[in-house]
């Protein structure tokens, strides 16, 4: 139960570092934007904003949507890499500009990638016998309670006990007054 409870604390805090106020990141080019009060404030920005990148070329930049989409964030673990605002998906997203702009193919940015962090960053990992309970456990579960839904359906109610005589006698008095 405990362990159960602080899954579920570590859980909602990854959630809120994912949803905490932030500078907005264009999903689209990667590079950080300021919003309108850390434009006006000397010195504060987002991390990684005081220094803004290059655009990317069109090439670059469509290798770079198709990736992006294919990665979750590790941190927000239901966003993608493109649409997350944690500071590691940030992160993530400068060093799969980086890979991409040394001339790495798609597949060796995938398998560098899930060797640092794991099948878990890719949205749709290989079918192997590490990730067989990852594809297969819903369908599992679900199997489950479908064969344990029915076995409760099929099972006969238990017929009351009879009455003894006296509790007969009780009823009757009970109906007669």
């Amino acid at each position: 139960m405990r362990a159960l409870l602080q899954w579920l604390l570590a859980s909602v805090w990854l959630w809120g570092a994912c949803v905490a106020a932030q500078a907005p990141v264009a999903a689209t080019s990667g590079v950080a934007v300021q919003s309108g009060v850390q434009a006006t404030l000397p010195g504060v920005g987002a991390p990684g904003a005081a220094h803004t990148e290059a655009p990317m070329s069109s090439a670059v930049q469509a290798r770079w949507d198709h990736i992006a989409a294919e990665l979750r964030c590790l941190v927000c673990q239901n966003e993608s890499l493109a649409s997350s605002n944690a500071e590691l998906a940030v992160d993530l997203r400068r060093e799969l500009r980086s890979l991409i702009e040394q001339g790495q193919s798609d597949a060796d940015i995938r398998s560098f990638l899930v060797s640092r962090y794991g099948d878990f960053v890719l949205y749709k990992p290989e079918v192997k016998p590490v990730t067989w309970l990852l594809w297969f456990g819903p369908f599992v579960l679900l199997l489950g309670a479908l064969a344990v839904a029915l076995r409760l359906m099929r099972r006969k109610a238990a017929a009351p006990a009879p009455l003894t005589d006296s509790e007969r006698a009780r009823v009757r008095q009970l109906l007669e007054s």
